[in-house]
């Protein structure tokens, strides 16, 4: 279909929905469809969310989110390579199997099962072997390897003189797998098994047994137990449409019937197809269009939280520093914390030595200096554990800070001698001491500001009447 029938379509579909889809709220001018709202609600509060919203507690929810895709459109995100390459990506994994039709996998199936049964017949068909291994290893000695060929005959000349195959097998068998149901294999194709033992089975009839067969395994007594051609198609349809997934030849033939299209349909671009394929699918299933709008709104609003939100306040030390200062008191721990370092040395001067190296340092520049200064080249003076540790963390901080008779500290021959450096706080007295917790906090204070300044920048209207009709599934 071309644009110019595509879009007579589309103009005719957008004209009958309206009266069944009516906008609900229209956000920075662009209108949102009840069913897009309801979409949305029903995806986030499905069975299984813990902290399920009402309609009226959704709407700010959602208006928020629709605010920040407008101020990603604003901003030109949608424009960006990267975007269109990864929402791209998103449509057409909803578009592409639209090409493709029940038919064509089962046409492909049974292509692929001809082609087998073809191969298989031609080479003897399927057989069914039992066999008794005795096992030979490539690096055995010449003297082992003649008393594995002598068990073998022996064997033979038994089975040959009526004693049970499948007896004889589950006594002497090498093999596993097969010697407990009495050496039988199940049934095999050609080219399944080593050379040796797949020439020995095929020149067999059925009963037949072979004289010891020597492969890469060891020696081999084989019995035919049946042979027939290969498998009716029925019973290995479904074994063949699995593989057709596994082995990617349902994308294979999508490509194979989107080159077809665009040739016939004089496309230049398969993107251009695939988008036009998407915008016309869309027309005639709400589900679909709502599906491809999340991924197109997601990806921006990912991108331009990161931007406004994320990343800002994850980069933004000094207004973390800044942030903490103005809330410190809300900052509290229900136990002190020893912060600073226990460590282990080889030499009872490096004790003070450590101590001397950080004194004076900020906390964050502890590890790079004692790294440098002791543990610099292949002689490593040094083991350490740097953090802020509370009762119970570390042993040795236990036994040493917070004076536990108990702490069952594990000594180090190779660094024998423990020790702490640091002190013990009641409460944060820095940032860097609940740096996740502020970043986070940080976050949604920058969140809060970023919505407040997007509610007065955007208009929003929301038809409540249309919102009181919204089905909660």
């Amino acid at each position: 279909m071309r644009l110019k029938t595509l879009a007579a379509l589309l103009a005719f579909s957008a004209a009958a929905f309206a009266q069944t889809d009516p906008t609900i709220m229209t956000i920075n001018g662009v209108p949102v469809s009840r069913s897009e709202f309801e979409y949305s609600f029903n995806k986030n509060n499905s069975e299984g969310v813990i902290d399920k919203k009402s309609v009226e507690e959704y709407v700010d929810l959602f208006i928020n989110y629709k605010l920040k895709v407008a101020a990603a459109i604003d901003e030109g995100l949608d424009t960006l390579t990267s975007y269109k390459t990864e929402f791209a990506q998103y449509r057409d994994q909803q578009v592409r199997p639209s090409f493709i039709t029940d038919n064509d996998i089962e046409e492909e199936a049974q292509r692929i099962y001809q082609r087998t049964q073809h191969f298989v017949d031609s080479l003897g068909g399927l057989a069914k072997p039992a066999h008794i291994l005795i096992a030979v290893n490539q690096r055995d000695t010449e003297d082992k390897r003649e008393k594995a060929k002598q068990k073998a005959d022996s064997i033979y000349q038994a089975i040959m003189q009526g004693a049970d195959f499948a007896t004889l097998a589950k006594e002497h068998s090498d093999d596993p797998g097969s010697k407990v149901n009495g050496g039988e294999i199940g049934w095999i194709q050609p080219q399944q098994t080593v050379p040796q033992f797949e020439k020995a089975v095929y020149s067999l009839n059925i009963g037949q047994v072979s004289q010891p067969v020597l492969s890469d395994f060891g020696y081999h007594i084989i019995k035919l137990e049946d042979k027939k051609n290969f498998v009716p198609y029925d019973s290995v349809r479904a074994d063949i449409i699995t593989f057709i997934d596994r082995r990617g030849i349902r994308e294979k033939i999508i490509d194979e019937k989107i080159e077809e299209y665009m040739k016939a349909n004089n496309y230049q671009s398969a993107d251009k197809l695939l988008e036009d394929r998407s915008v016309e699918l869309s027309a005639n299933d709400s589900d679909l269009a709502n599906l491809i709008r999340e991924y197109h709104d997601g990806l921006l609003l990912f991108e331009i939280s990161n931007r406004e939100v994320w990343e800002k306040a994850q980069k933004d030390e000094a207004g973390q520093a800044a942030f903490f200062k103005k809330n410190k008191k809300k900052y509290t721990w229900d136990a002190p914390r020893f912060k600073g370092i226990a460590y282990h040395v080889k030499d009872a001067a490096d004790v003070k030595a450590v101590k001397k190296c950080v004194k004076g340092l900020a906390f964050d520049k502890w590890a790079e200096k004692l790294r440098s200064t002791f543990n610099a080249d292949s002689v490593k003076r040094i083991r350490v554990e740097k953090g802020l540790f509370k009762a119970g963390d570390n042993p040795l901080v236990d036994r040493e800070v917070f004076k536990k008779k108990d702490a069952q500290v594990k000594s180090n021959p190779d660094y024998p001698i423990d020790a702490t450096f640091g002190k013990v706080i009641k409460a944060p007295q820095e940032y860097t001491d609940v740096k996740g917790q502020v970043v986070a906090d940080y976050q949604d204070m920058l969140e809060k500001e970023w919505v407040a300044q997007l509610r007065k920048k955007y208009a929003v209207e929301v038809n409540k009447d249309v919102l009181a009709t919204v089905n909660k599934h």
